[in-house]
């Protein structure tokens, strides 16, 4: 019996042929100028208003935050006198004043300076307010900050939006919000400074101008 021979070897199949990715077709030039100059004109935009804003910052007045910039009176006159008085302060912190106060409360115009320093005699807290500086909303704030022992009225030509004063003691705010205007009135509030400070302003003639009924201040 004859040997069936072997069958044949062949050799191994080849690997099949690697899948290369696609490659995408390179953005025609105008695109890619197109793309450049966006990217550059964002970051110029991001840059100028890093810019702007720093100066916005850097040109802002730091408002202190504690009493460090209250102005001090002393060797006040608490004289009564009739007619005008020039006062050196605006408005004025104490000095020579009318015989009758103003009562406490809010006025919606200018009251009589003379009439509102009899009040400072008696430890009133007066927050004055440039009634071209602030809004309605503003003066809301302003109520919910007087005192019960305290006066609060339109004042034209202040030296800044709001001025909160006792006798003696002034201090010039940046507006209704401004900290200090709490500070101040926890400090002075009780009429500390005032040589009367139990008088209060209660029971004061209500007429703005200080015109006591029947008569004239």
């Amino acid at each position: 019996m004859s040997e069936i021979p072997p069958p044949p070897s062949y050799p191994p199949p080849p690997p099949p042929p690697e899948l290369l990715p696609e490659t995408p077709a390179p953005a025609s030039a105008p695109q890619s100028r197109a793309l450049v100059l966006v990217l550059a004109l964002i970051g110029v935009l991001i840059i100028a208003g890093v810019v702007v804003a720093a100066t916005m910052f850097a040109n802002e007045t730091p408002v202190s935050r504690d009493l460090s910039e209250v102005a001090s009176y002393g060797d006040l006159s608490n004289q009564h006198e009739q007619g005008d008085i020039d006062y050196p302060q605006t408005p004025p912190a104490g000095g020579p004043h009318a015989p009758a106060w103003l009562d406490c409360g809010v006025y919606d115009e200018p009251v009589r300076d003379e009439n509102a320093v009899h009040d400072l005699e008696h430890g009133t807290v007066w927050i004055t307010y440039d009634p071209d500086e602030l809004g309605e909303d503003e003066v809301d704030e302003l109520i919910a900050a007087l005192p019960q022992n305290g006066i609060l009225s339109p004042y034209d030509g202040l030296p800044s939006p709001v001025v909160v004063t006792v006798w003696g003691k002034q201090l010039e705010l940046t507006g209704a919000d401004d900290p200090r205007l709490e500070m101040f009135i926890e400090r002075f509030g009780d009429g500390v400074t005032a040589p009367e400070p139990f008088a209060s302003c209660a029971g004061g003639v209500t007429d703005p101008g200080g015109e006591l009924p029947g008569s004239s201040v």
